[in-house]
């Protein structure tokens, strides 16, 4: 079987995108995003949303349409994958290891800040933000049963 290395969030940017570029010119561009988890707790039967913290790589065209677009608070979907890194301690303590998500795309999702409307537009290439004009608006092609819009009766369930 093969391997697969596949990630996708949705969540909030915790601060501003950082640019900057590599000695050939290349941009790449770091994000933070907090993506909530929600449980029960089983003392209380009381929901609680629990942040989980991702740091997000875009490389190229792509981090210079972040960079320029996006700013701490808004939200978006990421798809990826996890790529696991050590380094030494800038202070000599020792080996670090982390894992960050290096992004294939990054959906912008919601309105763009003062433009109030405004569907998402995607960060993959150069260009204008937001989507081509035949292209669908995020998420319009989810049955309601995926996007949280009912629960599938278990007839219409594929398998």
């Amino acid at each position: 079987m093969a391997n697969i290395n596949r990630v996708i969030l949705v969540g909030n940017l915790t601060r501003d995108p950082e640019l900057r570029s590599t000695g050939s010119g290349l941009s790449v561009c770091t994000i933070r995003i907090a993506v909530n988890n929600r449980r029960k707790r089983g003392d209380t039967g009381e929901w609680v949303e629990e942040p989980n913290y991702f740091n997000v790589t875009t490389f190229g065209a792509q981090a210079d349409n972040v960079a320029r677009y996006l700013a701490k608070g808004r939200q978006v979907a990421v798809d990826g994958r996890l790529s696991w890194s050590e380094y030494e301690a800038k202070d000599g303590s020792g080996k670090r290891e982390r894992v960050e998500v290096i992004a294939d795309s990054v959906q912008f999702i919601g309105p763009r800040e003062g433009g109030g409307g405004g569907g998402g537009g995607q960060a993959s290439g150069g260009g204008d933000w937001g989507a081509p004009a035949s292209a669908p608006e995020p998420a319009a092609d989810i049955p309601d049963q995926w996007a949280g819009g009912g629960a599938a009766a278990d007839d219409d369930i594929p398998f």
